[in-house]
């Protein structure tokens, strides 16, 4: 199956611009396209820090991050996967338990969430294992977001 690349967002509807405020009269309607990248993160074996899940082009709005584990985590000890930035690691989703199999919703407190500002930023997971010796596991991190809101 092919792919498609374009650049700038990809924004739907027919009225572009206001032209009243009272119902019935043409009022904008255009949105933006929810985009969405994810990836496979390492959750066996030893801890695994600043896994890319996705980079985020400047001016967009973060909507949501889902944890899905799969297949649980064995590690004899806990096992937890956060999700942010460099700069802030758990700024979309805190330390979170990958023993069993579920999906959870990031908490999204960090402002970069709201804009991710004048330049891109890479979204990043980190796997931590208490003691290293787990198996078995498999997880994927998925960010949508809204391509360039600037609401800054």
């Amino acid at each position: 199956m092919g792919a498609s690349t374009f650049s700038g967002p990809l924004k739907a509807g027919p009225i572009s611009q206001t032209t009243g405020t009272t119902v019935g009269t043409n009022v904008a309607n255009v949105g933006f396209v929810l985009m969405a990248q994810s990836a496979v993160i390492d959750i066996i074996g030893a801890t695994s820090a600043d896994q890319v899940v996705a980079t985020i082009p400047a001016g967009s709005q973060i909507v949501d991050v889902i944890l899905n584990v799969t297949t649980a985590n064995d590690d004899t000890g806990t096992a937890t996967v956060s999700v942010g930035t460099s700069a802030a690691a758990t700024a979309f989703l805190p330390a979170t338990s990958v023993k069993s199999a579920a999906t959870t919703r990031g908490t999204l407190t960090n402002s970069v969430a709201t804009d991710v500002g004048t330049t891109g930023i890479q979204v990043l997971a980190d796997f931590t294992a208490q003691n290293g010796n787990g198996t078995a596991g498999a997880a994927t991190v998925t960010v949508t977001y809204l391509q360039a809101r600037y609401l800054s």
